[in-house]
């Protein structure tokens, strides 16, 4: 614990920003919950609840890669605070939403703020790195996974009481009350980041350098054997999380015989073993190499995923489920934290968001795959065989990059000439 307490005690900006982090996170579930489940009983569609998340993915794809050139050039601490404010301010037209002839509101609200997102993500990966010391990152990025097992648990279970005790507008007012505070605790960061001053430029040479710096930012997404496997695991597991997000509900209905409420908690207790995760890899943060602990963490991932796909053709007990979901989180939490931090070290200030950003846009698209490609094949090939897929592409992921450490021990993506 003594990594822990020394990020957690030493590092004052890192804590407001953990804080805040938390407080808008259990906003984000908040709504997510509440959300899914209002507009299901204002529509009765599950194809009204399907847009909500093609509402929430589309930015990502459109929007990821050129965000991230933004985030470079403009202050990290100001664009947190702005979206931060945004984000609340949108949040206001959800009062409004009584019924379905209204439910395009419920979308734009989601759009905007999945917009808002992908300026807010890389500006905060990015400043990770530099309000810590570098043998502080594993542990730091441990706390930030831990943070959202916890949102995950606060924020769900008030969403449905919200929900069902007001409505959108008291979730919309509880969600904006997120992010207000969260407004206050990052302004009250000392961190001052210093830009080198750009010279003026005409409107058709700004546009210029726009494009080329986002050229840029792609182009550094595979420049290199190390940036290259890290770009290469975001696709393979993000068609896997595209697929687990299709097929996991109709897994657990079909092959182990569970209702709503069973999947509710399954998908739930997932967070119990993040939680746990995020307090070992944070403990252990400066003892092992991030690569290693992003390697062993996928890894087991991936075998703990197999397993829980595979163990109903045995039995249709739901216990195995409960305790597979409750065990990954701990790898989960490994991998997130040492994956982090081989990318904050593969990548350097001034070009770390906009790689963050393209490898977000790519990695969103991989979830479309899946998500396509899940509900075509689980049809015509099964639900358990496409299932084992995900599993399967963290077993391998996690052994190339085991046995790639020394490549992604390299130190950053060298700044664009």
């Amino acid at each position: 614990m003594k990594d822990l307490w020394g990020v957690l005690a030493r590092q004052r900006d890192y804590r407001l920003m953990l804080s805040a982090g938390l407080i808008s996170l259990i906003g984000d579930w908040l709504l997510r919950t509440g959300l899914a489940f209002q507009v299901y009983v204002l529509t009765g569609s599950t194809l009204a609840s399907g847009g909500l998340l093609l509402a929430s993915f589309l930015p990502a794809v459109v929007l990821g890669s050129l965000a991230g050139v933004f985030v470079d050039r403009w202050n990290r601490r100001t664009t947190m605070i702005v979206t931060n404010i945004l984000n609340a301010v949108v949040l206001l037209p959800l009062i409004a939403v009584h019924d379905a002839s209204t439910i395009w509101i419920v979308y734009g609200v989601v759009l905007a703020q999945s917009c808002l997102q992908q300026f807010f993500q890389p500006a905060e990966q990015s400043l990770v790195p530099v309000l810590v010391h570098e043998e502080q990152l594993v542990t730091a990025n441990a706390l930030n996974s831990q943070i959202r097992d916890l949102a995950r648990l606060i924020g769900a279970a008030l969403g449905g009481v919200l929900a069902a005790a007001g409505g959108l507008t008291l979730l919309a007012l509880g969600d904006a009350a997120t992010f207000l505070i969260a407004v206050v605790l990052i302004a009250r960061m000392r961190h001052r980041q210093v830009r080198p001053e750009n010279p003026e430029q005409t409107a058709g040479g700004a546009i210029k350098r726009l494009k080329e710096e986002w050229t840029e930012g792609l182009r550094l997404c595979v420049a290199g054997p190390a940036i290259q496997l890290f770009f290469v695991f975001c696709m393979v597991t993000g068609v896997g999380e595209g697929i687990m997000s299709t097929l996991f509900a109709p897994f657990v209905s079909s092959q182990i015989g569970g209702d709503g409420q069973v999947y509710g908690l399954i998908v739930s207790s997932q967070a119990i073993g993040g939680i746990v995760g995020g307090l070992v890899a944070a403990a252990i943060g400066s003892r092992w190499p991030a690569a290693r602990l992003w390697g062993i963490g996928a890894l087991a991932f991936g075998l703990i995923d197999t397993t829980l796909f595979l163990y109903p053709l045995a039995s249709d007990s739901v216990i195995p489920a409960f305790v597979c979901m409750i065990v990954v989180g701990l790898p989960g939490a490994l991998t997130i934290a040492g994956m982090m931090t081989v990318f904050q070290n593969l990548t350097v200030d001034g070009t770390r968001g906009r790689i963050y950003g393209a490898v977000g846009a790519a990695e969103s698209v991989a979830v479309l795959i899946g998500i396509a490609a899940a509900g075509f094949l689980g049809d015509a090939v099964g639900i358990i065989p496409v299932l084992v897929f995900q599993g399967l592409g963290y077993v391998v992921g996690g052994l190339v990059i085991l046995a790639r450490q020394r490549v992604l021990e390299t130190r950053s993506v060298p700044l664009p000439v």
